[in-house]
């Protein structure tokens, strides 16, 4: 990677540091890396390093704005997490079996599967199994 290259690290806030490291290396065979004492840990075995933060909730997300608080209901975000996998029934059964809620039923498209779904910690992500093309399948090639 060259010195002008961002590193990508996914930073995931939650309110139970213990329950999302078992949830995550339950649902994606995900493993600790490095501990930050009671503040977060380091996921790997994804394509980029997960960190896992602790944030108590009703704490204030953003500096200067004291009406908003964390809230780890089901919430939306335009950011979300993507995991690709090779079967999508069995990486359903397995993510829900760690705690994940399905919010939609899965869907077909021409590209693959995608199955919608959240965190104990309200935070979205998908569920992808590409068939075929995958993505190629609906892409516009490039400079058009």
């Amino acid at each position: 990677m060259s010195a002008d290259t961002p590193q990508l690290l996914v930073n995931v806030d939650v309110d139970d540091l213990a329950r999302a490291v078992g949830f995550y290396t339950q649902a994606f065979g995900l493993t600790v890396g490095r501990s930050f004492g009671a503040q977060g840990v380091e996921l790997l075995g994804a394509a980029a390093p997960i960190y896992l933060l602790y944030k108590p909730a009703g704490t204030v997300p953003v500096p200067g704005e004291p009406r908003r608080r964390r809230n780890y209901a089901r919430h939306w975000t335009p950011v979300h997490l993507d995991f690709v996998v090779s079967d999508i029934q069995a990486g359903m059964e397995r993510v829900l079996h760690a705690g994940a809620n399905l919010d939609q039923p899965l869907q077909t498209h021409n590209w693959g599967h995608v199955a919608m779904m959240s965190d104990p910690f309200g935070n979205g992500f998908c569920l992808l199994e590409f068939i075929g093309g995958g993505y190629d399948t609906i892409a516009d090639s490039a400079g058009d």
